[in-house]
């Protein structure tokens, strides 16, 4: 342990970097799923009183529960793919500050867009799906209010797997002493 330590950059490769990574793969699962669960329930609600009135229409308003969903996918994607690339100090090349902090950056990115996403499509969804119960018409609008609410959740995954290649490929390449 002691040779390890001897050559081991702590300035490039701090312990607590670790850390960071973990948090951005934790804080991507935990706000994406915060996102797809408001926006299921608050779209659930929609459709158990749309159902109310239009039994028939419960199938076709069931698709702001499905892109909520989704939200929890871009969650998972980033967090294993972040917590597969999180190295201990005895591992080579190492896992340096950088990696640390862009995982980080990583997993708030799609973590806080899913967040976002999910509010957006519970909120829409209630309130569509309520709406397009009462006037079939609606229908159509609904739909494209929320893929727009649902490509936000995708613009913080695309950014975040940006990140996650520029941890890889940038910064310092090993976290021994020159």
């Amino acid at each position: 342990m002691d040779a390890l330590l001897q050559s081991y950059d702590a300035d490039l490769c701090p312990p607590s970097a670790a850390f960071f990574g973990m948090i951005g793969a934790s804080s991507a699962l935990i706000f994406a799923n915060l996102g797809a669960a408001y926006g299921t329930a608050k779209s659930g609600v929609g459709i158990a009183a749309a159902g109310v009135m239009k039994p028939d229409g419960i199938m076709k308003s069931i698709i702001p529960v499905v892109m909520a969903g989704i939200l929890g996918i871009y969650g998972l994607i980033i967090a294993v793919i972040v917590g597969t690339k999180i190295t201990g100090p005895d591992s080579e090349p190492g896992y340096s500050a950088f990696k640390g902090y862009a995982h980080l950056a990583a997993g708030l990115s799609t973590g806080l867009s899913g967040l976002a996403a999910g509010l957006a499509i519970g909120i829409a969804g209630d309130a569509g799906v309520r709406a397009s119960a009462r006037q079939p018409k609606m229908y159509v609008g609904l739909i494209l209010i929320l893929i727009f609410a649902e490509v936000l959740g995708l613009y913080g995954l695309i950014v975040a797997l940006i990140l996650q290649t520029s941890a890889e490929s940038n910064g310092p390449q090993s976290c021994k002493k020159q």
